[in-house]
């Protein structure tokens, strides 16, 4: 009983989530204001502005980091992990987002052109992230994680 207590009492677990929910709940928002449609689906979509898993990852480096400093080995190990999620949104995802919107131009080039039986699903293009957008999420992490460690 007590690990299902220290789940549910770890505060920097629970400021990373909603961090991560808040930078969601963004998403819908500038839509709506940027674009002027109502897409509560973009709550639930990858990519986009900003990035929830920055936010997220970067929310729980700095938890760990006002908690245990940032000398720590936990702040190091935190810390490296955030890189790499980060990285990885910004570049092979960003990258497969890419070819994705490529090959889903080339299937279209091949419908007009044979027609009958040709009607692959096309594939996903808005999964990762530009520059701005992580740094977008960083922020959104870093600022629940000063906050949460200030109030909470």
């Amino acid at each position: 009983m007590n690990s299902l207590q220290d789940l549910m009492g770890n505060r920097w677990l629970w400021v990373a989530v909603l961090a991560m929910l808040f930078a969601q709940a963004l998403k819908v928002v500038l839509v709506l204001l940027i674009e002027r449609r109502w897409r509560p689906d973009m709550f639930w979509q990858t990519g986009g502005m900003p990035s929830s898993h920055s936010a997220l990852v970067s929310a729980l480096s700095t938890g760990v980091a006002l908690s245990h400093g940032l000398g720590s080995p936990l702040f190091a190990v935190s810390a490296g992990f955030s890189l790499i999620v980060m990285h990885d949104a910004s570049g092979v995802r960003r990258s497969s987002g890419m070819q994705a919107r490529l090959i889903n131009e080339l299937v279209e080039e091949l419908r007009a052109v044979v027609r009958e039986g040709f009607a692959p699903e096309p594939l996903r293009v808005l999964l990762g992230h530009t520059y701005l957008e992580v740094l977008a999420g960083l922020l959104i992490g870093l600022l629940a994680g000063f906050l949460a460690f200030r109030w909470l």
